[in-house]
């Protein structure tokens, strides 16, 4: 393994952390731990942030060291004291002390995480077309790191900018040139370090909810850490506990499993033998279901995994605006209308899908937060709307409900503002769409993918509101909607519905919960939402985009959720009853409650780690070695066109797309053998612009401005001297790519080496590199 990028990564993480603590200690000053395990993610929201805007002007080496600088000139503001500076006066803070005890742990577990998963890169580094997108985010990187303005030229689609969120690889790219790390070996050093950021940022978090109530800050923080790093859903643990039930129940209950989800019979009867990592990410038909470790087992650096670690920031800034007094109006201006419209800009060109979450939960955090929303305009506002309504408890739940979603949407307006440029530029064939009766989950699937989220979550709901006869109708009757609604194909209702009523219920009644049931009633309307909506696009067919991005969102918040919750109900209170006899079995209860979850969702971690070191014996993070390996001659082309490019540089290539494409309805989006090798890898590994790459583009361009380009390339390696002269004139085309896929595609009517101002400029056994004479 390669030591000295490795060690220059995490010294740069170092530096960075460290110019962040102070804005995050001022940021999250209300907190337990003062926010040190958000240090980081400040710091890189900061950098990216100056990156972003001085890089549509000049990025190459001027945008990271201004955002550098700009970072540490921050720092030293923070750092200093504001009552002295209000009279010109230059001292140090005297306010700024931190928990050194909740530093050494937040170091450790981020060196914890980010070491798993440097070994886990270490053993399968490669950036391989299969089973993913990394080519895609390696070509973003390659692509960033070459362009002298942003945003850069997409090298599937020569002549055009980028029109995907590129936010996450903006900030690689921007580490990277600080560093001075190769993108080969930036791609996995920035994997392991989105890991390590989330993970701590978990167990930050969640460690803050417990020990602002009097819980332990550690159990909780250990508790989040484990079910947002590691823990699965229970697909794998099902299927083991289902080869211990006799036959004939056995085959009949995965007869009933089978009909509902993606799995054969023999799937779900199948022993360990059979494990394969994959198959725990694709349980509700139609879909795709992802948690945090099968998606950096899988080894993309691809926006929905980059973007959870902003929005655990955005929950931990809500969070601090919860726990901020009401006479503190400032802090929760700036939180409100300053620091997370930046955030949310951030987070629209990082992963816009989870952009609307950043301010749900803000949304949320007004709704049920101590302080009454209107009060950051007026302390006397709400007390004048008061007198208007009377006495009214429902008018006054309207109101105060109704003033949260306003500012909510007046800050995501001033976050979607600061991000136009971006938006203004990706602009793509989108609508929203109703979800057909077929297309909803089933009730089994949803239980495999949330099922012991929704155990923990019903015991500490029932835990702190219990059920007295106030309740008990209320109960009653949501069990016979829950049943009906199953039976309708509304099986979401029964699955989430009571967590978001007893959850806003507990919430609003003050019944000892705190942050830990907003993340659950945030992750509860996700799930629900996407049962109803779907984003029609030509990213995926149906609603797969669209559940495969959301769920990785409530993982992350039910999982922070997971360490307060299971910590909670390990001291609950109800444990304090006045019988020992009740208290003790209460006290059992909880502990076999939690060792059962922590154990359920262990099982595929277990035998996925396992089975990815047996597989893969690595010990480089260089993520272009594969080539040299796997495709030799191909790879010297691409070597040497690599070492010769320059952001003007344009390839011209094979489309890795079906010659004759009929899928223009969207039904069968991705032509076959769509994710092999011979999806443009010269284009993906270089950065180096092609004229019509990978099928990707049909998403991202709709189908006929994508398959226009097609014909043209078609026509360019296989029609007259003109149509050549044509494609290469229009897109300025300096180097001709002849290799397999090329030969494949049009086999004998290939006629580049006949063309006039063509000349053979590299060549190996397989590929031929023609440079086009200008």
């Amino acid at each position: 393994m390669e030591l000295v990028p490795l060690v220059l990564w995490l010294l740069l993480y170092a530096l960075l952390a460290g110019a962040g603590l102070p804005l995050a200690l001022r940021l999250f000053a209300p907190l337990p731990t003062r926010g040190v395990g958000f240090a980081l993610p400040v710091a890189l929201v900061v950098l990216t942030t100056v990156g972003y805007w001085v890089g549509h002007l000049a990025f190459g080496v001027v945008a990271p060291v201004v955002g550098l600088l700009v970072l540490l000139a921050l720092s030293a503001l923070a750092g200093l004291d504001r009552d002295a500076l209000r009279e010109r006066r230059v001292e140090p803070a005297a306010d700024l002390d931190f928990d050194r005890s909740a530093a050494v742990d937040t170091v450790a577990v981020f060196l914890v995480a980010f070491a798993f998963l440097v070994l886990v890169r270490a053993a399968d580094p490669a950036v391989h077309a299969g089973g993913g997108e990394k080519f895609l985010d390696f070509g973003l990187l390659k692509s960033l790191m070459m362009s002298p303005t942003l945003p850069p030229e997409d090298m599937w689609f020569a002549g055009e900018p980028v029109r995907y969120y590129y936010g996450g690889h903006l900030t690689t790219a921007l580490v990277a040139k600080l560093a001075g790390v190769a993108p080969a070996y930036a791609y996995n050093l920035s994997l392991a370090g989105f890991y390590a950021m989330l993970v701590t940022a978990a167990f930050d978090l969640a460690g803050s909810v417990a020990a602002a109530r009097g819980g332990s800050r550690r159990t909780a923080g250990l508790f989040a850490a484990f079910f947002v790093g590691f823990a699965s859903n229970l697909v794998t643990a099902s299927r083991l506990v289902l080869l211990a039930v006799p036959d004939p129940l056995r085959t009949q209950i995965a007869t009933a499993l089978a009909e509902q989800s993606r799995y054969s019979v023999a799937d779900f009867l199948a022993g360990p033998s059979s494990f394969s990592y994959w198959s725990a990410s694709r349980v509700i038909p139609g879909t795709i279901n992802e948690f945090p470790l099968f998606a950096w087992l899988n080894g993309d650096l691809h926006a929905h995994m980059m973007g959870t670690v902003f929005l655990l920031l955005g929950a931990a800034l809500c969070y601090s605006y919860y726990r901020t007094p009401a006479t503190n109006r400032r802090r929760r201006w700036a939180l409100i209308f300053l620091v997370l419209p930046l955030l949310g800009s951030v987070q629209i060109y990082t992963d816009t899908w989870s952009f609307p979450s950043i301010f749900g939960l803000l949304f949320l955090t007004l709704t049920f937060a101590p302080a009454d929303p209107l009060t950051v305009f007026s302390e006397s506002l709400p007390r004048r709307l008061r007198g208007s309504i009377g006495d009214s408890w429902l008018g006054g739940e309207l109101v105060r409900t109704l003033s949260a979603l306003v500012i909510t949407a007046s800050a995501g307006g001033l976050a979607v503002l600061l991000s136009l440029p971006f938006l203004l530029a990706a602009g793509a064939s989108r609508e929203v769409a109703f979800l057909t009766l077929e297309m909803r989950s089933p009730l089994g699937p949803l239980l495999l993918v949330h099922g012991a989220f929704l155990v923990a979550f019903a015991a500490y709901l029932y835990d702190r509101l219990g059920v007295d006869s106030s309740r008990l109708l209320l109960v009653v009757a949501l069990a016979a909607v829950g049943v009906v609604a199953a039976l309708q194909q509304f099986a979401v209702l029964f699955a989430v519905a009571p967590l978001l009523v007893f959850g806003w219920l507990a919430l609003r009644m003050d019944r000892d919960v705190g942050y830990e049931t907003v993340l659950v009633v945030a992750g509860a309307g996700l799930v629900l939402l996407v049962e109803f909506l779907y984003v029609k696009e030509q990213a995926g067919p149906g609603r797969m985009n669209t559940v495969f991005k959301t769920y990785m969102q409530v993982w992350v918040l039910w999982g922070t959720a997971m360490g307060a919750v299971l910590s909670g109900l390990l001291r609950s209170p109800s444990l304090a009853a006045p019988k020992l006899r009740l208290r003790a079995a209460r006290s059992v209860l909880g502990v076999v409650l939690v060792v059962a979850l922590v154990a359920s969702t262990s099982v595929y971690g277990a035998f996925a780690v396992s089975q990815h070191f047996d597989q893969h014996s690595g010990s480089t993070l260089d993520a272009t070695a594969f080539a040299t390996e796997q495709h030799p001659e191909e790879a010297k082309a691409i070597d040497w066109l690599d070492e010769r490019a320059t952001a003007e540089t344009t390839l011209l290539s094979a489309p890795a797309t079906s010659i004759y494409p009929d899928a223009q309805n969207g039904s069968y989006p991705y032509p076959p053998g769509m994710y092999s090798w011979d999806s443009s890898p010269a284009a993906s590994l270089t950065g180096v612009p092609t004229v019509a790459g990978w099928h990707h583009e049909v998403g991202y361009r709709g189908y006929d401005a994508y398959h226009q380009r097609v014909r043209v390339v078609d026509a360019a390696y296989t029609g007259s001297t003109e149509e050549f002269q044509s494609v290469v004139s229009e897109y300025d085309v300096e180097y001709v790519w002849v290799g397999p896929a090329e030969r494949a595609r049009y086999g004998d009517t290939l006629s580049i080496s006949e063309r006039p101002g063509v000349e053979v400029a590299y060549e190996t056994e397989a590929v031929t590199v023609y440079r086009v004479d200008g």
